[in-house]
């Protein structure tokens, strides 16, 4: 596993994030143990998770299988850099959601008390919350630093001049500001690129990705699984769709299950975002697959190893539900993506360009 620092700061967090969302959710506590048991043996050290992660939602569950898993002991906790989030809650009542001071103590005192710790390594803000000053943020996060209760903070989903605003209200107050940006930012989804990652990079915020594989488009194998009209072709001489090929290449070498438990892997990708975009976006996702399929790679390892070779980026998000998930994944760190790779990936997946010649001159 390699490793690298976390924006600005000085702590080492590893290339390879694990996501816990769909722990108490798509994944029982069991398996989840299991998953981050596989995790620090394959030496990935930065969890991410939230308040709000895990069923029913907004009630903790996914901090709380964390928490027990840390309490079994074995350097577990001290091993982790542990990152979770406040924003979002069930909002039956006035101040249990958003970024009031009064909520972002209290948010705090329940997630230590759930995660079974006595600090927060990367306390993000999970949304920008327009109607709160940044002085009142900032009072809050920086009382929870000199408490020793969190050491770092982070934001999510915050474009660009959302970072800059928080970053100038925090040297105002003489405080370490931002050390992450947790953003949207894929092969399919570039649009970080026009102002988010500059901001990271002009103010030393590292970037986290969520969502790699865009929802599943990118992990290879739904070309084979939706209905394909008469204006899509098979690649000349093949004999069948390249995304076919992809995908049997895929499943053999990720280790995901075959047969009738792969088709519902694919569905449960299908029936969201990736369903959504595909009908557009067929073309690039053939030739994408096809690209893969030459380069001998699973398609959602070349994703995650494109992220991995972005200026600015910490590292992808991976949110298994299955150890066979989490051990794919993980080929992602060998994959050396070179410059003629990324001139073709480019072309497959074209960025918006730099703000503002993107869209002025």
């Amino acid at each position: 596993m390699h490793y690298t620092h976390l924006g600005r700061s000085g702590v080492s967090v590893s290339r390879i994030v694990l996501g816990t969302m769909n722990f108490g959710a798509a994944t029982s506590e069991d398996d989840a143990h299991q998953i981050m048991d596989r995790a620090h043996e394959s030496g990935i050290n930065f969890f991410d998770t939230s308040n709000t992660y895990g069923q029913p939602r907004a009630e903790g569950v996914t901090e709380q299988i964390i928490g027990n898993w840390f309490s079994a002991g074995r350097g577990r906790r001290d091993r982790t850099v542990l990152a979770t989030k406040v924003y979002g809650g069930k909002g039956e009542w006035p101040n249990d959601r958003y970024l009031s001071a009064v909520q972002i103590r209290r948010a705090c005192d329940d997630s230590l008390r759930r995660l079974r710790t006595d600090h927060i390594d990367l306390y993000q803000m999970h949304h920008v919350d327009r109607s709160v000053p940044w002085e009142e943020i900032w009072s809050a996060l920086d009382l929870l630093y000199s408490q020793g209760k969190i050491i770092y903070t982070g934001s999510s989903n915050f474009a660009g001049w959302h970072i800059a605003q928080a970053q100038e209200a925090a040297l105002r107050r003489h405080s370490l500001g931002l050390v992450s940006e947790q953003s949207l930012y894929n092969l399919a989804q570039r649009s970080a690129e026009l102002e988010v990652l500059p901001a990271c990079q002009a103010y030393g915020v590292g970037v986290i990705c969520w969502s790699p594989l865009h929802g599943g488009l990118l992990a290879g194998g739904l070309l084979a699984e939706m209905p394909v009209g008469p204006e899509h072709t098979t690649r000349p001489g093949a004999g069948q769709p390249a995304g076919q090929r992809a995908r049997q290449q895929a499943l053999q070498e990720t280790g995901q299950p075959a047969g009738r438990q792969a088709g519902q892997e694919i569905g449960r990708r299908a029936g969201g975002r990736a369903a959504e975009e595909l009908p557009r976006r067929r073309p690039q996702i053939e030739a994408y697959e096809a690209f893969c399929a030459d380069l001998g790679e699973a398609p959602a390892a070349v994703a995650l190893a494109w992220l991995l070779h972005r200026r600015g980026v910490t590292g992808p998000i991976v949110g298994p539900r299955t150890l066979n998930q989490f051990d794919a994944a993980l080929r992602a760190t060998e994959i050396t993506v070179g410059g003629k790779e990324l001139a073709r990936l480019d072309e497959i997946f074209p960025g918006p360009g730099p703000a503002p010649e993107a869209y002025a001159w």
